[in-house]
């Protein structure tokens, strides 16, 4: 288990805490409109996101990692390519729908962060979109164990990520709920379920 700021050392107990805070985090970025404030398409901005979620968990909020990291058997970027890897990334194009799955299927590969790629870059995502097509996933939309298929074939063949979340895009981009069922379906890929965000909102 990863160090934490909040001194927890139960595995579980740290899991609902992360979920609950960074969820919380997640709301002010919509509501305060930060969220359009940063970079769009770039580390810089994926990093912003990922700092502004887990600053109240991780000393290493928004910090590219140091380590190598591997996921059933997948390993992500080597640390020592990673820097470099993420600028091309950042250049990449983004000017219709398929380069910009492409892209995201790039920083996926990437996996920057220690913890919390999926959660940052989904929202990373949404804001390309947003930018430059005017629309953004409604992830609510987008079954679990499809998704997680699609992602892991995604290096190999990303077609089918691609015929997936284009099914989901909705032009609704400044919709609340929209936003909020969203965070809970990403936050449930991963498997936190504990907390939903209308709870918090109450």
């Amino acid at each position: 288990m990863l160090s934490n700021k909040l001194g927890i050392t139960n595995e579980i107990e740290l899991a609902r805490q992360e979920e609950l805070l960074t969820k919380r985090r997640a709301l002010e970025l919509f509501e305060t409109g930060l969220l359009n404030t940063f970079e769009v398409g770039t580390f810089d901005g994926l990093s912003k996101i990922h700092a502004y979620l887990f600053q109240d968990i991780s000393e290493f909020a928004g910090q590219m990692r140091e380590v190598n990291i591997a996921k059933g058997g997948f390993r992500f970027a080597a640390v020592m390519y990673l820097g470099a890897a993420l600028d091309a990334i950042g250049r990449m194009p983004q000017n219709d729908f398929d380069q910009i799955v492409e892209k995201y299927v790039e920083i996926n590969v990437a996996h920057p962060f220690r913890e919390g790629n999926g959660r940052s870059t989904r929202i990373w995502l949404d804001c390309i979109l947003r930018k430059e097509l005017g629309r953004v996933v409604d992830w609510s939309l987008v079954d679990k164990e499809d998704y997680l298929l699609a992602m892991e074939r995604s290096p190999v063949r990303d077609t089918e990520i691609k015929i997936l979340l284009k099914a989901a895009l909705t032009d609704a981009v400044d919709d609340r709920q929209v936003y909020m069922k969203g965070i809970d379906a990403s936050y449930r890929y991963e498997g936190y379920t504990t907390y939903t965000m209308d709870g918090l909102d109450k």
